[in-house]
């Protein structure tokens, strides 16, 4: 039989136990595919007929178990129906591997994600490496469905309905130690005891774990109409069901079906086939696919990044540092005194903690951080990165020495979010070696590198900066260089309007609210209060002189009295904990074009940096929006939103709001050129 397997491979030891490698072919990563299904169907079947002593279900690829299901697969599902028959085939292959009549082991070398957990549960008992990296978790609510191949009903039988959902609902990912204590798996051990620890079980496999009492009953009716009500208020506080229908969907499974497994299966299936028909689903699959774009950019060059030397420990020179030395490389962090990197090592010794959590790893990051005030880091580095205040002069005088002392084939780049390249590169020897490379705060936090590079920037040298951008694990978008580049150009009309509508009278709660029911992650009025006000007045003048945004005199007026946001604790709103404490606003309706004022300057801006071929490739545009402003990500993008909207509604709608508001709202002229 294994003469035909593509995917698959079925050996028989000694000892009588049957080991099952799933290696896909032609792929780096494990993920199930249809093709991968039915011949696990086929394997199945044959085990049957057979039984061994026991099946070890392993995989033959180093990166991890199985990565989820071949999401590409999901942009070719026409209907519901077809949907539904798909996901229905793989539960039935699943059930096959539950009901074998012999013990049956998930060896978990890495992260099982989405289907390749399900397929782990299916699993009498399951094994897991003890290592940082690996992970398990049911994301599929990231992309606007649900577990489909009996997650929700294995999941909850094995943690409990409490544990169970609250990893559904969040899509979060567990470590190890913590999936053992809920119950998901039955062994944490080192990786090269894996496969001794499935022997040992299989040969002498113990009584399945029961589930206590307590998470029994909360499985019972009323308990679950009780809890299903709670879950519900704590999804609602972040996510709306109309934008978010995935969530709501799988706590009314739960609800209605989950002392009933095998209907809870079926109906499962129905109800993911619903959600991979919505419009949610199908933006945020295509979102994922735009962060596979993203990271694809790195290509197979290779490069060797082992050195990265930092001049500049401020907040953002700082984080930069700080993430590369926990991301594996060794850095050197330069400033005028050892005082100002004193706050950086802290601020990074608290970040290693909350991310790799072993004290041995957290202090070998430390180890890699190294303050280095005399710069003596420079020749050895493979990547330097200016991150000193935003000054061109300042900045001019500090690549006059760096570059003398530069390896010759070293990145040199700066983290600056609004000075071009070319009024900072002159004074080099080679300036055409300068490029951007612009972080975004909070570093650990956002994932977007925008890649600055000039029209004659040689195509080594942006290839350098992208492939350095997925070394660290960040998503690379490669930028013209101009005012505001990609993000912070598209970003700014948004915030700026926000505090126009204020100015007009508009209570800027209703603003901020305007913008969350669109779908916006934070209103732009808490955003500028988050950012700094002196940082946005910064950037909206410069904006303001190469594209005519308009300046609020609120925001002048604010900076002036020194009320720059959270940082000072008073900004447009006060702020207390870190939190803003937004005034409550009475008997006040927001104007109906309020979310389309906010909004379509975005989208229209968007249109101008393609124009202008900042970025021209659409669907990365849409990507460097989303990863770096937030742009509701169920709406796919703004290029994708004015698309789905009709691209003439929006040109009308911007007309309207020329119309009562002004020059600033004139559609670009962009939009007669952009395809349909």
């Amino acid at each position: 039989m294994n003469d035909t397997l593509k995917h698959w491979s079925l050996k028989r030891d000694d000892d009588g136990i049957a080991w099952l490698c799933f290696d896909k072919a032609d792929a780096s990563t494990n993920v199930l595919s249809r093709d991968v299904m039915t011949e696990l169907n086929t394997v199945l079947e044959q085990v049957e007929k057979d039984l061994p002593k026991a099946l070890v279900v392993t995989s033959g690829k180093k990166s991890g178990f199985i990565a989820g299901a071949d999401i590409k697969e999901f942009t070719g599902l026409e209907d519901a129906e077809q949907a539904y028959e798909m996901v229905r085939a793989g539960q039935q292959v699943l059930d096959r591997l539950e009901g074998l009549k012999c013990p049956t082991i998930a060896l978990l070398n890495g992260f099982a994600l989405g289907g390749g957990l399900e397929l782990a549960l299916a699993c009498r008992y399951r094994i897991i490496n003890d290592d940082p990296k690996t992970v398990i978790g049911l994301p599929e609510v990231k992309l606007g469905i649900h577990p489909g191949f009996g997650g929700t009903v294995r999941s909850v039988r094995l943690a409990g309905p409490l544990k169970a959902m609250d990893m559904m609902l969040t899509g979060k990912n567990i470590r190890p130690k913590q999936a053992k204590a809920m119950g998901l798996v039955d062994q944490v051990v080192p990786a090269r005891h894996l496969e001794r620890a499935a022997r040992m079980l299989a040969l002498k496999p113990p009584k399945p774990r029961q589930l206590p009492l307590q998470d029994r009953l909360m499985n019972v009716g009323p308990a679950r109409k009780v809890l299903a009500g709670v879950l519900e208020k704590q999804v609602a506080k972040k996510a709306r069901r109309d934008h978010y229908p995935a969530p709501y969907a799988i706590i009314d499974l739960w609800q209605r079906y989950g002392d009933k497994p095998a209907l809870m299966m079926e109906k499962e299936a129905r109800s993911i086939a619903r959600l991979f028909c919505t419009d949610t689903s199908r933006n945020l699959v295509r979102v994922f696919l735009l962060q596979d774009k993203l990271k694809a950019l790195g290509g197979k060059q290779r490069y060797e990044f082992r050195h990265v030397h930092v001049v500049g420990a401020g907040v953002m020179g700082g984080d930069i540092a700080a993430w590369c030395a926990l991301r594996g490389l060794n850095v050197t962090l330069q400033d005028r005194e050892p005082k100002y990197i004193a706050p950086v090592v802290k601020r990074a010794a608290k970040l290693y903690q909350k991310k790799l959590r072993d004290p041995r790893l957290v202090q070998a990051a430390l180890d890699r951080l190294m303050p280095d005030v005399e710069g003596r880091g420079v020749e050895q580095a493979d990547v330097v990165i200016e991150a000193i205040f935003e000054d061109a002069e300042a900045k001019q005088k500090l690549f006059r020495e760096l570059e003398p002392r530069m390896k010759p084939d070293a990145i040199l780049a700066t983290n600056t979010s609004s000075i071009r390249l070319e009024d900072l590169r002159d004074v080099l020897a080679k300036p055409e070696r300068l490029i951007g490379l612009h972080f975004f705060n909070p570093v650990a936090m956002m994932p977007l590198v925008e890649v600055i590079h000039t029209e004659d920037t040689p195509q080594a040298e942006i290839d350098k900066g992208v492939a350095f951008t997925r070394k660290i694990d960040k998503l690379p978008l490669p930028c013209l260089s101009s005012p505001g580049f990609v993000v912070n150009r598209v970003l700014m009309p948004y915030m700026m309007e926000a505090l126009l509508a204020g100015e007009d009278g508009v209570p800027m709660p209703l603003i901020d609210s305007a913008a969350k029911r669109f779908g916006m992650p934070m209103g732009p009025v808490e955003l500028a209060d988050t950012v700094g006000l002196d940082v946005a007045l910064h950037v909206a003048r410069i904006l303001g002189a190469a594209y005519g945004v308009p300046v609020p005199d609120r925001l002048v007026e604010m900076v002036e009295k020194k009320r720059l946001g959270r940082k000072t604790g008073r900004g447009f709103y006060e702020w207390k904990d870190g939190k803003p404490v937004k005034p409550e606003v009475k008997d006040a309706t927001p104007p109906q074009d309020l979310a389309d004022r906010l909004v379509l300057p975005m989208v229209n801006e968007a249109v101008a940096v393609w124009r202008d071929r900042v970025v021209t490739d659409l669907d990365l545009l849409d990507a460097g929006v989303i990863f770096g402003t937030g742009f509701a990500p169920f709406r796919g993008g703004p290029i994708h939103f004015a698309r789905a909207r009709g691209v003439a509604d929006v040109v009308e709608s911007l007309q309207r709001l020329q119309d009562r508001y002004g020059e600033r709202f004139a559609p670009d002229p962009g939009w007669e050129e952009l395809p349909r």
